[in-house]
């Protein structure tokens, strides 16, 4: 099967359960899912293979990766960036937007199963996550991308990390407001870190070259609701031609032939959100030509050479796939967490507004 087009109301359930099993079977027995049998965990890949595991219904064993990540969780709230069975392997550094991530995991987590006890068992590693992250807050709003062992900043910021943090901060308000804890300061840290993103170009890619050419940085800020509605249609429309191969899916970077099935799940993420369903679809049904046998989805194709590249199998990917899946076909509760805000600020370019105005939706 090379093409499926999946449309609101007909999640292909029994197609893609070897999918989910293929996240299931390869999670470790302490909760753990590292990106394939045998391979390295870091924190922002699990949580997307166990949001997989959410929607698959596997709520038992998603449960158990949040329970894996709050108990590997740092006194100052953070995590290593990567792990290896039961020991941390990368400790040089930290990077914060895998350490926020664990907020968008929890409230996918409720907004699936509308479980208030996961959001109070979970809420004090959120919370320590999300402090962590925001001491390493610019005073211009960026947040720095990693911190050092020593817990010293590593001082310039990418579009793609500072826009998955907007996202996080989004849940952790909103999980913080389900259940009546304070949130003005996150949410002040969130107005001013968007304001930054939507406005100040000039605070990213300060010591290093553009990362222009990873197609992340033209598709998360879109995903994540930094641009919306008319800004995010013309962003998709200034680097369509440049990231998307048709019939194939979406590049990783420019200028090289290689697509990855990851991007461009997240893609047809963004494509939604910016109100781009008929290429969402398009998109999202090339991918099943790189399903394998096992359920597993190879993570990328180089399509110049007609080879399968790397020769793996990540959970973060088939996580990816089902996340997209859910979001075309509105399978559950959580099917709109990358297609629209569900934070609503009195004044999203101002971020001297000390006025707090948030709803949640349902």
């Amino acid at each position: 099967m090379k093409n499926l087009l999946l449309t609101k109301g007909f999640f292909p359930e029994s197609l893609l359960r070897p999918t989910v099993n293929y996240i299931l079977q390869t999670q470790l027995p302490n909760g753990c899912i590292p990106w394939f049998t045998g391979g390295k965990a870091d924190p922002w890949d699990h949580i997307e293979a166990a949001m997989g595991l959410t929607i698959g219904g596997e709520l038992a064993a998603a449960r158990r990766a949040y329970q894996w990540l709050a108990q590997e969780q740092l006194e100052d709230g953070s995590w290593w960036a990567n792990y290896l069975g039961d020991e941390a392997v990368d400790k040089h550094h930290r990077e914060t937007n895998f350490i926020a991530y664990i907020a968008t995991g929890i409230w996918h987590y409720y907004l699936v199963t509308e479980d208030l006890n996961v959001l109070r068992e979970f809420f004090p590693s959120v919370k320590k996550a999300i402090e962590f992250v925001l001491r390493y807050q610019a005073p211009t709003g960026e947040i720095y991308w990693a911190v050092a062992e020593d817990g010293s900043a590593k001082k310039d910021a990418l579009v793609t990390a500072s826009s998955s943090i907007y996202k996080s901060l989004e849940c952790a308000i909103l999980i913080a407001q389900t259940l009546g804890k304070e949130f003005a300061d996150w949410f002040k840290a969130y107005q001013h870190l968007g304001n930054t993103l939507r406005h100040h170009p000039e605070c990213f890619d300060r010591t290093w070259e553009p990362k222009t050419r990873f197609s992340m940085d033209w598709f998360y800020p879109i995903l994540t609701g930094i641009a919306q509605g008319k800004s995010a249609q013309q962003r998709i429309d200034s680097k369509w031609h440049t990231f998307v191969e048709p019939n194939i899916g979406c590049r990783c970077v420019s200028d090289e032939p290689w697509v990855t099935v990851a991007e461009s799940c997240e893609l047809t993420l963004a494509l939604l959100a910016a109100g781009e369903h008929a290429k969402a679809v398009s998109l999202f049904s090339w991918l099943f030509q790189f399903m394998d046998a096992d359920g597993g989805y190879w993570t990328g194709y180089n399509f110049r050479d007609d080879v399968i590249w790397p020769r793996e199998k990540t959970t973060w990917t088939t996580g990816a796939i089902l996340l997209a899946a859910d979001a075309l076909t509105e399978h559950t509760g959580a099917a709109r967490l990358f297609i629209q805000s569900a934070l609503i600020a009195k004044s999203a370019v101002d971020d001297t507004d000390q006025s707090l105005h948030a709803k949640t939706e349902h």
